[in-house]
Order: structure tokens, then C-alpha cells, then sequence
């Protein structure tokens, strides 16, 4: 009887000391640039689309086609914050990228982001939010044709 108190006070300590860890939610505003100057980006974004963050200037816009939004995480267990941001980021741009495609637009514009619906929007910086275990990146714009292209 004595073991099985010993060990439930030190599983219900463990407890106590894991979950404040695992329940980290730490807001970054990280950059833009940086992101995408990433060569993972580099690698992976096809540049057939344009992005144009927050109140960006953009070439004229010739046809709106919808808008949609991405939420993408990402394991962070043993990366930096930075860096498992910056992959959910590139998930989340690649996932723009394909329903650009797929509705036949050449720009994403006014592109925010939209962390649990709270819109933030930046044209040098995107939120993102990091626990111990998970990193996540919501973004969403709208898909457009713009002259010049």
C-alpha cells in the first residue's frame, strides 16, 4: 500500500511538472522575409505565385477568384520555436500556393494572419504560435489574376 501511494504522488508530481510544459502557447511575430528567403522556401515555393502581405502594394488587380485561409502545424518537439514556425509557415504558404493553382490565379493578396481568428495583419511580419510539442501558422488571403504576369 505504501509503494502504490509512493508512486501515485510521484506520477501525480511528474504530472504537475510536464503539463505547464506542454500547455506553452508562445505568440512570435517572425519575418516575413526571412521566411521566404529560407531555402527551404526557396526549394519548395515554385514562384508561379505572387504573395503580397497585409496592405501591399499589388499590380492592378484583374479578377478576383475566392478567398480561403490555411492552418497548418507543425511537430516542434527538439526544433528551435523559430524554426518549427518557420516550417508551419512554409505549409501554410504551400498550402496557398496550391488553391491559387487550383482556382487559376497568379497572386495571393492581402494576406493576414488569422491565429484563432484573430486577424493580424503586416507586411513584414506573420504570427506564430509555439508549444513544447506543436508550432502552428494560420494565414489567409485572397486569390487573384494581377496584370503583369
Amino acid at each position: 500500500m505504501k509503494k502504490l501511494i509512493g508512486f501515485l504522488m510521484i506520477a501525480g508530481l511528474g504530472a504537475v511538472i510536464v503539463l505547464p510544459a506542454q500547455a506553452r502557447d508562445d505568440k512570435l511575430l517572425l519575418s516575413i522575409e526571412d521566411a521566404l528567403n529560407a531555402s527551404s522556401s526557396k526549394e519548395k515555393l515554385d514562384g508561379s505565385v505572387k504573395f503580397y502581405f497585409g496592405n501591399q502594394r499589388t499590380p492592378k488587380v484583374l479578377k478576383k477568384l475566392g478567398s480561403d485561409a490555411s492552418n497548418k502545424k507543425t511537430n516542434a518537439f527538439g526544433k528551435s520555436d523559430e524554426d518549427a514556425c518557420q516550417w508551419a509557415f512554409l505549409s501554410a504558404m504551400l498550402s496557398l500556393e496550391q488553391r491559387a493553382k487550383q482556382l487559376g490565379a497568379n497572386a495571393v493578396v492581402n494576406i493576414e494572419s488569422n491565429y484563432k481568428k484573430v486577424v493580424m495583419s503586416s507586411e513584414t511580419q506573420y504570427e506564430c504560435h509555439a508549444g513544447a510539442i506543436m508550432a502552428g501558422v494560420a494565414l489567409k488571403g485572397d486569390f487573384v489574376k494581377i496584370s503583369g504576369k
